[in-house]
């Protein structure tokens, strides 16, 4: 019965399928529907039992396709890698969910949207070449190349499985917003990620360690008038645990000069996750608030800080006067 009703169907742009199908079911719906789609969402995670896109798709070309959303595939290189081919003209791309992707190759010249969350061990390799994009979120892969970046503007990169070993990114000019997240990232990948993104508006930081092999590492200590001199136009920064822990080491605070100042700064958002160093990170607050001359906001927000110490205390103590002495700027969560 489907077969007849898309057969009758001559000029369909947009198809949105979340009912159960088979890849042979798919196959003959976009042999009628293919020449006039523009888009098209597949949810795959309701695919029959035992057939999914292993193999590559008898697709025609689609070439007034300009959205595709693949949601929970089970997908070969070689058979994604067919699928974009036969959609040349793609502006926005998203793979959500989907897995068995070990070393995925892009080369779409319209796109401008990319989001690819892919399921697994988080070992995925990404190499993508769209000179129009201006919107990345990947989320899954350990080694992301991506040289035409010229009009990109906000970039997302997460991984939740594995470690982020290697980025590498051609002139992040445009970029005005970086979100960078995980449990391990390789210090090279934050470092190059921070140094590209010196013109950044907005910055997420969310990254529980360093180091390159198996070994959890503390971040390294980044100095706080360098960060900040470094990226001039930051107006919003959230800081979680080891990146604000980096800002708070000894050294960071000692040499400041009289006419720094953070210029563009006009929202903080902190993570706080342990009482050690309790003296440097107040002192880092406190610079925050001092050098930042336009800050309108600062959030902190104190998360399972756990000790048997009464060191916690007292700096739950320390962060509650100083909410209370800034109580028009900052707040606690």
């Amino acid at each position: 019965h489907c077969e007849a009703y898309y057969s009758s169907i001559v000029r369909l742009e947009e198809l949105v399928v979340y009912c159960p199908f088979s890849s042979a079911g798919l196959e003959s719906w976009l042999s009628f529907l293919g020449p006039s789609l523009r888009n098209l969402e597949l949810r795959m995670d309701n695919i029959v039992e035992h057939q999914s896109l292993t193999h590559s798709p008898k697709w025609d070309a689609f070439l007034k396709l300009q959205e595709l959303q693949i949601v929970g595939a089970r997908l070969e290189d070689t058979a994604l890698s067919d699928v974009l081919c036969a959609c040349p003209n793609l502006k926005s791309l998203l793979l959500l969910g989907c897995e068995g992707l070990r070393s995925v190759s892009i080369e779409l010249p319209h796109l401008k949207q990319c989001k690819l969350d892919f399921y697994g061990l988080g070992n995925s390799l990404l190499s993508l070449t769209a000179a129009k994009l201006e919107i990345l979120e990947v989320q899954g892969c350990s080694w992301i190349r991506v040289h035409e970046t010229r009009c990109l503007r906000i970039l997302s990169i997460s991984n939740n499985s594995g470690r982020v070993n290697i980025v590498d990114f051609g002139r992040l000019v445009a970029l005005e917003s970086l979100s960078i997240r995980g449990v391990q990232w390789c210090w090279d990948a934050i470092s190059k990620m921070l140094q590209m993104a010196s013109q950044v508006k907005h910055l997420y930081m969310k990254v529980e360690f360093t180091g390159d092999f198996e070994a959890l590492l503390p971040f390294p200590e980044i100095d706080f008038v360098d960060f900040f001199n470094c990226h001039p136009k930051l107006q919003k920064f959230d800081a979680h645990g080891a990146m604000f822990a980096a800002l708070c080491q000894k050294n960071s605070l000692k040499n400041v000069d009289s006419k720094f100042v953070i210029p563009s700064l006009e929202e903080v958002v902190v993570t706080v996750r342990s009482p050690l160093n309790a003296e440097q990170k107040m002192s880092t607050l406190e610079s925050l608030l001092k050098y930042g001359k336009h800050l309108k906001k600062m959030r902190i927000k104190i998360l399972q800080m756990k000790s048997s110490h009464s060191s916690a205390d007292d700096f739950f103590e320390e962060i509650c006067w100083f909410r209370h002495t800034n109580r028009k700027i900052v707040s606690i969560e």
